[in-house]
């Protein structure tokens, strides 16, 4: 299966692939070597990124505003 990746760094999970995660709605992403490595993040696993990005003192204010600056860079 191809995935394309836009202007905008977005990539859109084959319909056939997708189906396999069902109420899954985040994944975490890094790198492994020359690839890129998707996880499913259980929804149990959400207050786990919600403690990590508390551990960093990143609160919501921050994702709004990095969510600004990715959308403003990627026009």
């Amino acid at each position: 299966m191809l995935a394309k990746k836009t202007v905008k760094n977005q990539i859109t999970l084959p319909k056939k692939i997708a189906d396999q995660f069902p109420g899954i709605d985040y994944f975490e992403v890094r790198k492994q070597g020359d690839s890129i490595v998707l996880e499913p993040v259980l929804p149990e696993r959400s207050r786990e990124v919600r403690e990590k990005l508390e551990s960093l003192g990143l609160d919501e204010s921050y994702i709004t505003a990095a969510v600004k600056w990715a959308r403003e860079k990627g026009s």
